[in-house]
């Protein structure tokens, strides 16, 4: 994504939103209700939910929705139009049921920054959140900080360090920044912290200026 298409430091204010938070629309609101679904199967009493009526119900609501689906590459280039990855991404888009979702927030001192809480769908060891959801968001967290920053690119390199577990069920801050531009190289920092403000996950990365056509 180039800068003249995404807010930066320089042209918008702090705490300007970049990305799409949830909407009170029709799409919104179903795939907060996958959301629910998800996480609910992962707590249900497998003992005594009505499981094949619920599997009867969940395939009824997926024929539905496939019924009304439109080819791939038409849905492809719908999806990337206009506003695109906020919209449908697995870490910020309300339109993902598999993503929290994360707000991220422009800040100005050319960081972004978002809190999240995160439940069992993204437990790794009992209780704390996977190594690679953390990897995942941080991604992406990175991704929007050099967007943030005027100069994107794709990832090259990732250097994750865990300096200890994640909790689930608990806010998490988590936070991306610029530090530097070499030709097409990008270095940009970020971290996962948890409610007390301790470093759960450290990471520095390294980005290319490049870019994948959007569908068309």
């Amino acid at each position: 994504m180039e800068s003249g298409d995404h807010p930066t430091a320089l042209t918008h204010p702090h705490r300007t939103v970049l990305t799409s938070a949830p909407q009170d629309a029709p799409v919104d609101r179903a795939t907060a209700a996958a959301r629910r679904v998800i996480d609910a199967m992962l707590r249900t009493d497998r003992g005594n939910a009505n499981l094949d009526r619920v599997t009867e119900e969940l395939n009824s609501i997926a024929d539905h929705l496939e019924e009304h689906a439109p080819e791939v590459a038409e849905r492809m280039i719908d999806m990337w139009s206009g506003e695109g990855v906020t919209r449908h991404d697995p870490i910020t888009g309300p339109e993902n049921a598999i993503a929290p979702p994360l707000v991220l927030e422009g800040l100005e001192d050319g960081s972004v920054q978002g809190v999240v809480t995160l439940t069992l769908p993204y437990q790794g060891p009992p209780g704390c959140v996977h190594g690679g959801v953390s990897a995942l968001l941080l991604d992406h967290v990175l991704g929007v900080a050099n967007a943030w920053g005027g100069k994107a690119g794709m990832t090259a390199q990732l250097n994750t360090r865990y300096h200890k577990p994640t909790p689930l069920f608990e806010p998490l801050t988590i936070t991306g920044r610029q530090i530097s531009v070499d030709g097409r190289k990008i270095h940009t920092v970020g971290d996962i912290k948890n409610a007390a403000g301790e470093v759960c996950v450290s990471v520095e990365g390294l980005f290319i200026h490049a870019g994948v056509p959007r569908p068309r």
